[in-house]
């Protein structure tokens, strides 16, 4: 009996290690499997700020195009700070994050720093997008963004419409900084050069701070009285305008225009106090970002349009196939790969068939007037 018992023992015993080692080795076998599993994409986006309302979207937008192509995002908010942004820059470096995009802090501050962040990225083998708004003299990978100068022609182009000749123009626009700022004046001063329109003064929001137009509508009402329309650098700016209008009742008797279609802008154009917005869709722009950012990072080189977009490589049979974009811009230095998108005047008459339901939702829009 007791051989017998001891038998029986090792039988048992046997049983339980062959049982283990057999969950042992499946272990280490699923664990193998999650190794193997390829790494994301991973992209690091630096914004200026988040006080303009449409960067918050173009931020969700940009994140969720980029998880659906299987990358993930890291944000930085650089809250207007140049010395900040170029440390997040770094900071992506560091990470060796495989594209890094800039909406460049437009601070009017010497732009020497991000050019040297710029080229210590490539240096690391990290492509550069620059997201709107373009780093001059950076050599950047991809530029991206709309076509500032058919913002400033569509706001020319709407006030010659609806002024009469001999007009006289107050203009508000963003900070010379911002790259885009003198496109849309260049646009803007185009339009007007045909006609008798008269810009009285203009005036610069340093930073983008919207009451700048509060007080250059009041100041030039004080010494000037009157004012047939303000052309505003983005809708903030045209919002404060508008209140400065409203304390002396002049609000919806004066041509008033912005950038950018945000909410409250929307709603002051069914109301009758702005009368036009040039939207620039945000989802198109950020989406196809997310999407080059996402071929740069696979090793996809970037071409314009123009450009050779097949070559063949020495001593082989194969070729570089390269990514399209529209066009190239010189930028200042070197000529980059250049996106462009194309803007659209919005006002009362086309506001449901371009942003209602596709870009604010009717009840919003609408809130404070009834919608016949």
């Amino acid at each position: 009996m007791r051989r017998g018992y001891r038998k029986s023992l090792c039988a048992a015993y046997l049983l339980c290690l062959l049982v283990l080692s057999g969950c042992a080795a499946q272990t280490n076998v699923q664990d193998t499997s999650e190794e193997s599993k390829e790494e994301h994409i991973q992209i690091g986006i630096t914004f200026d700020s988040f006080i303009i309302e449409r960067w918050q979207r173009d931020r969700d937008v940009f994140v969720s195009a980029a998880s659906e192509l299987g990358a993930e995002v890291n944000v930085q908010n650089a809250n207007g700070d140049m010395k900040e942004q170029i440390n997040q820059i770094d900071y992506f470096i560091q990470k060796k994050m495989d594209v890094i995009v800039v909406v460049m802090v437009a601070s009017g501050e010497d732009e020497s720093g991000i050019v040297e962040a710029v080229e210590r990225a490539k240096k690391a083998g990290i492509p550069i997008v620059a997201y709107d708004r373009l780093i001059l003299n950076g050599d950047v990978d991809l530029y991206i963004s709309f076509d500032n100068g058919q913002v400033g022609r569509l706001m020319g182009e709407h006030m010659r419409e609806h002024l009469a000749e001999g007009g006289e123009l107050l203009r508000v626009c963003g900070p010379m900084a911002d790259y885009n700022v003198p496109q849309v004046m260049e646009g803007f001063e185009e339009v007007l050069a045909g006609s008798d329109l008269k810009i009285g003064e203009t005036e610069y929001a340093e930073g983008w701070l919207g009451e700048t137009g509060f007080t250059a509508a009041s100041d030039y009402l004080k010494s000037h009285y009157e004012v047939d329309g303000i052309m505003c650098g983005n809708d903030s700016i045209a919002g404060h305008a508008v209140r400065a209008l409203s304390e002396r009742r002049m609000a919806g008797k004066v041509c008033v225009v912005g950038q950018d279609a945000d909410l409250d802008a929307c709603q002051r154009i069914v109301e009758g106090t702005q009368c036009m917005t040039v939207y620039k869709p945000v989802e198109k722009l950020a989406r196809r970002a997310a999407e080059l950012s996402v071929a740069l990072a696979k090793g996809e080189p970037i071409a314009a349009a123009d450009s050779a977009i097949v070559k063949e490589l020495p001593d082989s049979d194969a070729i570089t196939v390269y990514t399209k974009v529209s066009e190239s811009i010189y930028d200042g230095t070197y000529q980059v790969p250049y996106e462009r998108l194309e803007p659209i005047a919005v006002t009362k008459e086309n506001m449901d068939e371009v942003i209602t339901g596709k870009y604010h939702e009717e009840s919003d829009i609408y809130l404070n007037v009834r919608n016949d």
